[in-house]
């Protein structure tokens, strides 16, 4: 590796260093403007007042945010472990919009997904096990989805049943006009939203109502406990694990001096 390459590598990716914290510190700092510029774009008021400033603001950014692509695919030793990686795809997809908003304008509304860009800043705090956390916590959400698909599939079922109930025993005069109308008021009450829009006057719609009210607050718990307990299941597992600061791989056995993924020494 050329000394050029090696010092790019550790000002983008040393983040103990001077130079790395520093050049992580200034990257969050465009990150936070390029947002804000994305959001007062949106706003009719200041886009016509300041539609050019933000206009060129944008581009700037979006080039900037190239470079620093180009330059991480450039330095690391296996680009595709970073490209593939959470944090690169999410710098592709954080330049991409305004691209995309040449020939489809409007789109660089998309950009605000640059806000993810800010999760950088773990890095910079060494919060290394805020990171892990989260894994953990996605971890435990894949590891549930099936049940969690069974528990939304026989909610879904619910609301079907007793949407169809309610438009059979309240009928249009009500305002339930149709099935799927029904099942829309039968989510909004399940999940005890209610926006009022569409309400029972009949005394067995209400009752009915109430009764939909209850399984609401009742079924509120169950996803809850379904993935508690698999964050429950993988916490000594979890323990032992440390993530890479290149790659993101979560999966290293805490005490590794390199990552057997990447090859990056684990700071």
């Amino acid at each position: 590796m050329s000394k050029l390459r090696q010092k790019i590598k550790t000002i983008i990716f040393g983040t103990g260093t001077k130079a790395g914290k520093l050049f992580d510190e200034v990257l969050i700092a465009i990150i936070v403007l390029s947002i804000i510029t994305v959001l007062l774009e949106s706003v009719a008021i200041y886009s016509e007042q300041y539609g050019n400033i933000l206009y060129l603001a944008e581009w700037f950014f979006t080039i900037l945010f190239s470079i620093e692509y180009l330059l991480r695919i450039y330095c690391i030793r296996l680009p595709s472990s970073y490209v593939f990686s959470f944090y690169g795809i999410v710098d592709l997809l954080s330049v991409i919009p305004t691209y995309i908003s040449v020939l489809f304008p409007g789109a660089q509304a998309l950009a605000v997904i640059r806000v993810l860009r800010v999760l950088r800043i773990f890095r910079i705090l060494k919060l290394f096990q805020y990171m892990g956390e989260a894994n953990h916590l996605a971890n435990a959400l894949i590891a549930s989805k099936r049940k969690i698909f069974i528990f939304i599939f026989v909610v879904m079922n619910i609301v079907i049943i007793l949407g169809s109930i309610m438009y059979l025993i309240e009928g249009e005069a009500a305002g339930y006009t149709s099935i799927p109308k029904s099942i829309y008021w039968a989510i909004v009450t399940l999940t005890t939203v209610g926006y009022g829009d569409i309400a029972p006057l009949t005394p067995i719609g209400q009752t009915i109502s109430a009764f939909i009210m209850l399984i609401g607050y009742s079924i509120i718990a169950v996803p809850t406990g379904i993935v508690t307990t698999e964050l429950a299941f993988s916490k000594s597992g979890f323990k032992n694990k440390t993530t890479c600061a290149v790659c993101d791989k979560d999966d290293l056995i805490r005490g590794s001096l390199y990552c057997r993924h990447c090859g990056a020494k684990i700071d």
